[in-house]
């Protein structure tokens, strides 16, 4: 399999024009993602390619990429208009099966009420590249957002100390004036 990607057999490390292939391939990826442009979108995934997205799961094949980007771009309209993806610090590494590649991504988004931007999300991906009809393109696209302490990827001890608990009792709901009658 290593010759359909790598005739010479797999580099030690990413050949400059790959690794610019790849980069454009992610700039096309976040033209299509945000400003849904369908088209440019699909051009990025292989027809057999999975989307992974923390909020919906695992897409399979264009059919099911282009159900979640509708519940994004359509049904979800005032949550996802407006946003940038940006993709930065890659490591690269080709494999015989077509290129690992991570990345760190910011989320940032620009609010239509308010007119404000600010920072929606960050993370890290982890992606699976085939090279089909002679481009990059995305076999598995992972997204791991950071929602929780166990979501960054941190390789050195984890020192930080929990909160401790102190759960707040629920809000009182009655009518301020019924409240006004409680014994002081």
């Amino acid at each position: 399999m290593s010759d359909t990607f790598w005739p010479e057999g797999v580099p030690a490390i990413m050949p400059p024009a790959d690794r610019g292939e790849i980069t454009e391939l992610y700039a096309r990826y976040a033209w299509g993602l945000d400003l849904a442009d369908k088209e440019m979108l699909l051009s990025t995934f292989a027809e057999d390619g999975q989307f992974d997205h923390l909020w919906q799961g695992v897409a399979s094949g264009h059919e099911a990429i282009m159900k979640s980007m509708d519940e994004l771009w359509n049904r979800r309209q005032a949550w996802w208009y407006g946003r940038q993806h940006l993709f930065n610090h890659f490591v690269m590494d080709p494999r015989p099966e077509g290129a690992r590649v991570r990345c760190f991504f910011q989320i940032i988004q620009f609010n239509v009420e308010y007119k404000n931007n600010f920072v929606f999300g960050i993370g890290t991906r982890d992606d699976r590249l085939v090279k089909r009809n002679g481009r990059w393109v995305f076999y598995k696209l992972h997204v791991n957002a950071w929602t929780a302490a166990d979501q960054v990827p941190w390789k050195g001890d984890f020192m930080i100390d929990s909160r401790p608990p102190n759960p707040s009792p629920p809000a009182d709901t009655r009518p301020f004036m019924e409240q006004a009658k409680d014994p002081w």
